[in-house]
């Protein structure tokens, strides 16, 4: 039995990553604003301010962030950052200290600290910065578009990209691939299998990686 505490659990990949996880008989907590109400595992709520303060009576082996917010959430870039940025890295740390040797996260492609897109820069000083926290086996899962139901807080341009999908993604092949729409739920199936994984050191996992770890 693995240890997990997770953020994120009410999104889109979250949702089908912590039944997954609670399934394969870990001990598994929920940390987020509010109950992702998943039988079996543990929830604690609070502010986000709050999660690494949450995690201080836990002994922990796997920490995992599928948290992100969209910019029609956030308001501002400030609300926007203190999501996908602050509170990711917080939890890391505390997550570290509490024991955990590995830690997964959801990127993006082309995520770079020097991109001059201000999103993709981001997601890169977020790599970097977990990349900084030492912990011993580092996932970065950067899949393409998303596929899932995101309900009312699904983009126009991602809806255009999901309905097009389907003949896109035939010509996205070779390197193209990394960019190519991909399930939330096979994401999610991914990301299960490398909860616990051996080994150490910075893995990136692009959709090719996604599709075989959650085929």
């Amino acid at each position: 039995m693995i240890r997990i505490a997770m953020i994120g659990a009410t999104g889109l990949i979250g949702r089908a990553l912590a039944p997954r996880l609670v399934a394969a008989g870990h001990d598994v907590l929920l940390i987020g604003r509010r109950t992702a109400d998943v039988a079996g595992a543990k929830e604690r709520v609070g502010r986000t301010a709050e999660w690494p303060g949450l995690l201080a009576d836990e002994s922990l082996d796997v920490a995992i962030s599928t948290l992100g917010t969209t910019w029609k959430q956030a308001g501002s870039w400030d609300a926007f950052r203190a999501v996908d940025h602050d509170a990711v890295v917080a939890f890391a740390g505390a997550a570290k200290a509490a024991g955990a040797r590995q830690f997964l996260t959801v990127s993006s492609v082309g995520a770079d600290p020097e991109a001059r897109n201000h999103y993709l820069a981001l997601k890169g000083e977020v790599e970097r910065d977990l990349a900084a926290r030492g912990f011993e086996r580092l996932d970065i899962i950067r899949p393409g578009l998303l596929r899932g139901n995101r309900g009312s807080d699904r983009r126009l341009g991602e809806r255009i990209g999901i309905a097009v999908s389907p003949m896109a993604n035939l010509l996205l092949r070779g390197s193209l691939d990394k960019i190519a729409a991909i399930d939330a739920d096979v994401v999610a199936k991914a990301m299960a299998a490398l909860a616990g994984a051996a080994g150490e050191g910075r893995h990136i996992h692009f959709n090719r990686d996604i599709r075989r770890l959650g085929g």
